[in-house]
């Protein structure tokens, strides 16, 4: 656990999203608005600690409305021995070090077949400033979209840009994050 700040701990629900097909085994959580003013931002958050017991690392995703929610996919779920529905409880830290996030295959692809330029830049940035432009270029809805946003990202960090122009990192002023919509079966 990282030591640079107290331990939150706190007890949530566990939900099934709603219009996610029941085979689709993730489910989320919302933090409670007293551990999420906790944490030292409203936007994506990296943490470590426990849930139900069981260690696990993650980025917490801000909800727009000044607090967080996280993910639980099958295998936390699993190891947690919790269900939709269940009340689980966690404990967590910001983390010392921000992970690396994992850059999707297209968006690698076409860094590797950028000007040199681009990939420097990338290279360059901090693990936060990668996750922005990931979850800007994978925020949007159609292939299209995606692919036009890698360009802008290729033309941009081949410019120097070090992060995405005008993103909300909290989704407080715009409709590009929020927590999703629990299953109310």
């Amino acid at each position: 656990m990282s030591k640079t700040i107290s331990k939150i701990r706190f007890t949530a629900t566990l939900f099934r999203p709603a219009g996610v097909p029941k085979d689709d085994a993730w489910t989320f959580l919302n933090l409670p608005k007293e551990a999420s003013d906790q944490l030292p931002s409203r936007s994506m958050t990296s943490v470590e600690g426990t849930i139900n017991g069981f260690a696990f690392q993650a980025t917490l995703e801000p909800d727009g409305k000044g607090g967080h929610w996280l993910k639980v996919d099958q295998k936390l779920r699993g190891a947690a021995g919790a269900e939709a529905g269940d009340l689980v409880t966690l404990e967590i830290a910001p983390m010392a070090v921000e992970p690396e996030p994992e850059v999707p295959a297209d968006l690698w692809e076409a860094l590797l077949a950028a000007p040199p330029k681009a990939l420097a830049t990338w290279s360059d940035i901090t693990p936060l400033a990668r996750r922005d432009w990931i979850h800007w270029i994978t925020s949007g809805k159609r292939a299209e979209t995606r692919a036009k946003r890698i360009g802008v990202a290729l033309s941009k960090l081949t410019a120097g840009n070090r992060r995405p122009c005008c993103f909300d990192r909290s989704g407080m002023y715009s409709n590009s994050m929020s927590c999703p919509v629990a299953d109310v079966e």
